[in-house]
């Protein structure tokens, strides 16, 4: 079984309503890492002021960074039927799970919290 250890970061705490700023998703196979993915992504919205001091990313720094759909297939072809492996797994899970099938993907993998 392979695992898709992720970290994202948001605009906001709601996946309806909000974007991912940046995902991070490294594949482990148990014993070594497989692949890595990592980048911004424009949201598409604006940041808000509190988020950026949070996560230290800014309007600049997304804005001409790729949108969620001109990255969405690797990152389903990344994830899907891995284990889903993150801090506070169903808040990332979530976000992504939402944003994949706005583009028309259904995410399918077990999670596992850290």
């Amino acid at each position: 079984m392979l695992y898709a250890v992720v970290d994202i970061e948001t605009t906001g705490g709601f996946a309806s309503g909000n974007g991912i700023t940046e995902i991070a998703i490294i594949i482990h196979d148990g014993l070594k890492v497989i692949d890595r993915y990592e980048t911004l992504i424009n949201p598409i919205q604006e940041i808000p002021s509190h988020i950026e001091a949070l996560t230290g990313i800014s309007n600049e720094m997304v804005e001409f960074a790729p949108t969620f759909n001109l990255v969405a297939e690797k990152i389903y072809e990344l994830l899907n039927d891995k284990i889903f492996v993150a801090h506070n797994v169903n808040f990332d899970f979530s976000f992504v799970r939402h944003q994949l099938a706005l583009e028309g993907y259904q995410l399918q993998c077990k999670k596992l919290c850290t």
